[in-house]
């Protein structure tokens, strides 16, 4: 045996092709880029809230609750006098902590497991797909809700109770393509070579799966900061007086006709970053759909 034996023939590599259709993709599809310029801004207005907030965003003054928006208050205040921009921007940092957490933790252990289903296949893949069928029974806010009711209103309950939620769809997500490439040629070669099977699924398998993976990773975080808002709005997301987008609309909603900017303006910006993730999954879909590919 030679020391080429590292050296094991594949093919090309899927993320060469995904980088460069990405580039096509932003160049013919001004909508994509549209939609990550928009969620750039939203993540830097995250990042910068105490730097760009004209207030404090937890600190009340009844003396100007319920002020319309002005030089003053650029969106602005709430019943206890808080400010509703400043409230917003920090409410930006609680909405994408917990939706890319809770994304990126599904996202690995979906993956893994989607992974270790397909590739061994037989009993161990019907015992997993079953058990992840269970799960997807459930629609994911009302699994979300069951979830964080269980273990209380808090920001690592929710992030558990959401990342909960996405598991099952990274878990198919990341089964399909597996069970198509534990055939290839290189696979094989891999096993002949006496390879473990766990360095076969963490260096032959998951480079080819992990495109569509995160593809899907953009959609769903769009859905996980809508379930976030979701929970926040019945009272059961982070606990006041922290700022929550969810959390805003609702301590707004009594006063939605005769204050109707207490719930508008943290409406709109769910609206904003869930629509630009929107744009953004759509086009790295595009990228990694076959039909779009030029060879």
């Amino acid at each position: 045996m030679t020391s080429n034996t590292e050296n094991i023939p594949m093919p090309k590599s899927n993320r060469a092709l995904f980088l460069e259709q990405m580039k096509r993709t932003f160049r013919s599809n001004k909508l994509t880029g549209v939609g990550a310029a928009i969620f750039l801004l939203v993540v830097l207005a995250a990042i910068f809230a105490p730097l760009l907030s004209t207030h404090d965003h937890i600190d009340q003054n009844i003396l100007y609750r319920l002020e319309g928006p002005s030089d003053q208050f650029l969106m602005g205040t709430d019943a206890y006098g808080r400010d509703i921009y400043s409230r917003l921007l920090h409410g930006a940092r609680i909405s994408l902590i917990i939706g890319g957490v809770a994304i990126i933790s599904a996202m690995i252990i979906g993956t893994a497991i989607g992974i270790i289903a397909g590739y061994y296949g037989g009993r161990t893949d019907d015992v997993i797909m079953q058990f992840n069928d269970i799960l997807l029974s459930f629609p994911t806010l009302i699994l979300g809700l069951i979830v964080v009711a269980m273990l209380g209103p808090s920001m690592q309950n929710m992030i558990i109770a959401i990342s909960l939620t996405s598991i099952p769809g990274f878990t198919r997500i990341a089964r399909a393509p597996t069970i198509v490439i534990r055939e290839r040629d290189f696979i094989e070669a891999c096993r002949a070579l006496g390879y473990r099977d766990w360095r076969i699924m963490v260096y032959h398998i998951l480079p080819n799966v992990l495109s569509d993976v995160m593809v899907m990773a953009s959609l769903w975080l769009a859905t996980a900061i809508r379930t976030e808002a979701s929970l926040s709005f019945i009272g059961l997301g982070v606990k006041p007086p922290e700022a929550t987008w969810g959390g805003m609309i609702r301590e707004g909603f009594e006063n939605i006709l005769d204050n109707p900017w207490l719930s508008i303006f943290p409406g709109l910006a769910i609206l904003l970053v869930v629509f630009s993730l929107n744009l953004l999954g759509d086009g790295l879909r595009d990228a990694i759909d076959p039909k779009t590919r030029e060879d």
